[in-house]
C-alpha cells in the first residue's frame, strides 16, 4: 500500500513539474536562434553555391527560400547587419530571380519570392520584384487553378500572392490566391483537405483507400505544417474586411484543434501524424512549423491561451532542449519527400539532405515564441 501511495505521489509531482513548464527566458530563445543560425550561415557561407543532392541545384530553391522566410523573420526581431547582407547578397546574386524563369507555374519555385518581397519592404527597388511579380501576374492573367496539386505548395506559393495583394493593393491577387487555395481544398483528389479531421492529405496519392499501417488517413507532419504555416503568412498579409478571411481562419482554427490532440507526450509530433507505429520518433520540422502557427494564434487572440500555451511550452522545450546541438546543428529534421518513410531514419545525430528548410521553420516557431508576452 506505501509503495502503491509512493507512485501515485511520484505521478503527480511528475505532471505538476510537466504542467508548471514554462517558456525560457526571452533572451535564452533569442540566444538559441542566434546559435542555430550562426551555426547554418557559416556552413553555407558561400550562399552562391548551388545545392547537390543527386544533381546540382541553384540556391534559390525552395529549400533555400524556406530558410530565408526564417531568417527575415529573425530579422525582424534582431536585425543584425549581417543578417541582411547575407540575405540580400543571396537574392542579387540570383537577380531577384526563380529557377524556371518568369513563366514557371511551379510553385516550388515561387518560394524564393518570399523573401525577395520581405528585402524590398526594407528597401523599396522595382527591380527586386519584378520577376517575381511577373511569374504571379502570369498567374493571375492565365485561368488555371489547378497548379497546387501537393500542399507543400500551399506554403511554397500562396504567401507570395498575398504579399503582393498588400503591397499593391490589387485585388486581383487575393482573388487567384482563393481560387487555387480553393482547387486543393476542394477539388484535387476530391479534395486534400479532410474537413472532419482537420488535417491534409499530401496529395492525390494519399486520398482514401490508401491507409497507413494502423489503418487510418496517412497525413504527413511536414507537409500539414506547410499549409499550417501558410495560412499564417497569408493572415498575417489579407485586410480584415477579405471576402475569404474567414474561410482561412476556420481553416487554421479546425487545424490546430487536431494538431493539438495528436501531439505525442515528449511534446514533438511524429511524421506521420495519425500512426505513430509509422517511422514513429520525434520530428524537429513538422513540430516547429506547428510551434510557429499555434504561437501566431495565440498572440492574434484567435487561439486560448489557457489551451494552447501548454502545447508550445511542451513543443518548444522539447525542440531546444532534445533536438538542438551545442553547435547549433538541428537534429531530428526528416530530409526531403512527401510521407514518413522518406528520409528515414530521423534521429539526433543524422544530417537531413537539405539542412535549408529545417532551419527555416525552427527560425519561424522561434521568433514567434520570442514575441509572445
Amino acid at each position: 500500500m506505501k509503495r502503491l501511495l509512493l507512485l501515485v505521489v511520484t505521478l503527480f509531482a511528475g505532471w505538476n513539474i510537466l504542467s508548471a513548464q514554462s517558456l525560457p527566458d526571452r533572451k535564452e530563445t533569442l540566444k538559441t536562434l542566434v546559435k542555430v543560425n550562426d551555426y547554418f550561415m557559416k556552413k553555407h557561407a558561400d550562399f552562391t553555391r548551388p545545392s547537390y543532392v543527386r544533381k546540382f541545384r541553384p540556391s534559390n530553391i525552395w529549400t533555400r527560400g524556406v530558410y530565408y522566410e526564417g531568417l527575415m523573420a529573425l530579422h525582424t526581431i534582431y536585425p543584425r547587419s549581417d543578417y541582411y547582407d547575407y540575405a540580400y547578397g543571396w537574392a542579387d546574386f540570383h537577380k531577384w530571380g526563380l529557377r524556371g524563369s518568369n513563366i514557371t507555374r511551379n510553385a516550388d519555385d515561387h518560394c524564393c519570392g518570399q523573401a525577395y518581397i520581405e528585402l524590398y519592404k526594407i528597401s523599396p527597388d522595382p527591380a527586386k520584384i519584378k520577376n517575381i511579380k511577373a511569374s504571379m501576374d502570369m498567374l493571375v492573367n492565365t485561368p488555371q487553378v489547378d497548379d497546387w496539386t501537393w500542399i507543400d505548395a500551399i506554403q511554397m506559393g500562396m504567401p507570395v500572392l498575398a504579399q503582393l495583394g498588400r503591397l499593391t493593393g490589387e485585388q486581383k491577387y487575393y482573388d487567384k490566391m482563393w481560387q487555387m487555395y480553393s482547387c486543393s481544398r476542394n477539388e484535387i483528389g476530391n479534395g486534400l483537405f479532410n474537413q472532419k479531421e482537420g488535417l491534409w492529405w499530401r496529395d492525390a496519392n494519399f486520398v482514401p483507400p490508401y491507409k497507413e499501417p494502423n489503418g487510418k488517413n496517412c497525413f504527413w507532419s511536414r507537409g500539414n505544417g506547410w499549409v499550417y504555416a501558410a495560412l499564417v503568412r497569408v493572415l498575417n498579409e489579407v485586410p480584415e474586411n477579405d471576402t475569404h478571411r474567414m474561410d482561412y481562419i476556420k481553416d487554421f482554427l479546425s487545424m490546430s484543434k487536431a494538431l493539438k490532440a495528436c501531439q505525442r507526450t515528449d511534446g514533438f509530433w511524429n511524421v506521420s501524424l495519425h500512426d505513430e507505429s509509422n517511422y514513429g520518433g520525434k520530428e524537429t520540422s513538422g513540430t516547429s512549423l506547428f510551434v510557429y502557427g499555434m504561437a501566431w494564434g495565440v498572440r492574434n487572440g484567435l487561439l486560448d491561451k489557457k489551451e494552447y500555451m501548454p502545447v508550445i511550452v511542451k513543443a518548444w522545450n522539447a525542440i531546444v532542449k532534445e533536438a538542438v546541438h551545442p553547435n547549433g546543428f538541428l537534429g531530428f529534421v526528416q530530409g526531403s519527400g512527401k510521407e514518413p518513410k522518406d528520409s528515414q531514419p530521423v534521429t539526433y545525430k543524422s544530417v537531413p539532405d537539405f539542412e535549408d528548410y529545417g532551419v527555416g521553420c525552427f527560425l519561424l516557431a522561434g521568433t514567434e515564441v520570442y514575441k509572445i508576452d
